[in-house]
């Protein structure tokens, strides 16, 4: 399988994170809306987020060929989000997962970048399923996930972790 560094939609680039994203990861991770519906990473520092990438993302990439993109807009080449397919400990299937900076939520980016990167799962990571999950409180990011066409399955908790997840799945779209 080869690694795939870039995708492109219409209004948007998706790059591979890399360590020289640190400073976003770090603005990304730290807004009030990812630290209420994901969770804190304890990132308080650039060179926290460096080591976040180092430690996380580059080996997932390495490991499954696939991970986490930064989301740029490219009307302005600002970067906007985070996206990407995990494989993570708790579940069977690899899931979707994405984040904005407050400002560029709602304005559907989330549904065009998730819509390409599941495209490129099942046509380039030989992906047969993908799964998403949510805090149940999440009720945007439900429905996006529902408007990408998974389902609802049931409630999920990932190794330590005692929130109730929402858990999401689907097949192949053809």
């Amino acid at each position: 399988m080869k690694e795939t560094k870039r995708l492109e939609t219409e209004r948007l680039i998706l790059n591979l994170v890399k360590t020289q994203d640190a400073a976003f990861i770090l603005e990304l991770y730290t807004s009030p809306n990812f630290i209420k519906f994901i969770g804190d990473r304890n990132l308080r520092t650039v060179d926290n987020a460096e080591n976040y990438i180092k430690e996380k993302f580059l080996p997932h990439v390495e490991k499954h060929g696939f991970g986490s993109f930064v989301i740029i807009r490219k009307s302005d080449n600002k970067k906007i989000g985070n996206i990407g397919i995990y494989v993570r400990d708790g579940l069977n299937v690899p899931d979707i997962g994405f984040s904005f900076l407050p400002e560029f939520e709602r304005k559907g980016y989330g549904y065009e970048a998730s819509k390409k990167l599941m495209e490129v799962a099942f046509s380039e990571f030989g992906l047969k399923k993908i799964s998403a999950i949510t805090t149940q409180e999440n009720i945007a990011s439900q429905k996006l996930i529902e408007k990408l066409g998974l389902k609802y399955h049931s409630t999920v908790h990932l190794p330590d972790d005692p929130e109730d997840l929402s858990y999401y799945e689907t097949d192949h779209i053809v």
